[in-house]
């Protein structure tokens, strides 16, 4: 009898190991490199999935490995609600009347997301800046030629280089007069136009489009450098970045960018945890990897997510607020 409860308590330990290591890489943020990178993606699921290990410790009576399956859980859990906290409310609240903005991220789905339901989110949703990511040369043409242009006729659009996919492309669309301030440098084109805001003066976007972090230890090289190449806030100028990150808050190189001075803008309006990606013909796994990351100075009023027909990401819609000049 106690030769089967010692071995009960053995493999209840070894069952718990896996969620306590998880929980120490997301605490220290040292995960590194292919798989644990896109491993981290899905934190949740290991939090939701913590109870498990639990149970089979205290049915063990194997109190060392409940001890740990408890403390594992409580700090997935903790890691997972803190997605969705407010940043300072007070922000908007100090100017509920300030000039407005409203931004908008699509991805087209390597531009095969038809331009129709597009254009109908732009004209639904009121949109002033369009940043989308995964265009080609045929979907730029479909979006023009279904009116994006007479809604937003203002646009910065980036083609794909020599030897890259044709929908590395990335478009800025405003419908406020805006200037070509370059790009930022990765992987995928990545445009940076500068809006000109009635009554807030200059907002500068960024169409981000990091690359995933799935499949090789080269793809993670390449998304790290991508999100450590993203600028910082500046006084200077009102700076946004939207797009897809391919990055969750549990990613380590995801926070270092947020600790440069930016805030997410879905997190001030408390929407931290809603998933904007999921697999176009499956209902699971549903991933935080789309963000409009906003100076501190930028009050957020609302933050919705949208279905775009035929894309596997749901369009971030952000109404923000900002400083009157």
């Amino acid at each position: 009898m106690a030769t089967d409860a010692s071995r009960r308590r053995r493999l209840a330990t070894a069952a718990v190991l896996p969620w306590t290591a998880w929980a120490v890489l997301r605490a220290t943020g040292t995960e590194r490199g292919y798989p644990l990178v896109p491993a981290m993606s899905f934190t949740p699921y290991a939090a939701a999935s913590s109870l498990l290990p639990l149970a089979v410790a205290v049915r063990a009576r194997a109190w060392l490995a409940t001890a740990l399956a408890a403390g594992s859980g409580a700090l997935l859990a903790g890691a997972v609600l803190s997605h969705r906290r407010v940043g300072d409310p007070d922000v908007t609240s100090r100017r509920p009347d300030g000039p407005r903005l409203r931004v908008a991220t699509v991805s087209l789905r390597m531009g095969l997301v038809p331009a129709a339901p597009v254009v109908e989110l732009v004209r639904r949703c009121a949109v002033d800046v369009l940043s989308v990511q995964e265009l080609t040369p045929e979907a730029e043409k479909a979006l023009r030629a279904a009116g994006l242009d007479q809604l937003l006729p203002w646009a910065h659009v980036i083609a794909a280089r020599p030897g890259s996919v044709p929908s590395a492309s990335g478009a800025v669309w405003s419908r406020l007069p805006a200037t070509e301030a370059g790009a930022v440098p990765g992987v995928f084109e990545q445009p940076t136009s500068r809006v000109a805001v009635p009554g807030a003066g200059t907002v500068e976007l960024t169409a981000v489009h990091s690359a995933p972090p799935a499949t090789s230890p080269r793809a993670v090289r390449d998304w790290a450098g991508d999100l450590a190449g993203l600028p910082a806030p500046h006084p200077g100028v009102l700076r946004v970045l939207a797009g897809d990150f391919n990055a969750t808050h549990d990613h380590a190189a995801l926070r270092a960018v947020l600790r440069a001075g930016w805030a997410d803008a879905a997190q001030r309006a408390g929407r931290g945890l809603s998933w904007s990606w999921r697999p176009l013909r499956l209902p699971w796994p549903r991933l935080v990897l789309d963000h409009v990351l906003i100076d501190p100075r930028i009050g957020v009023r609302a933050v919705d997510l949208v279905h775009v027909p035929g894309s596997d990401h749901r369009a971030l819609v952000v109404d923000l607020v900002l400083p009157p000049v």
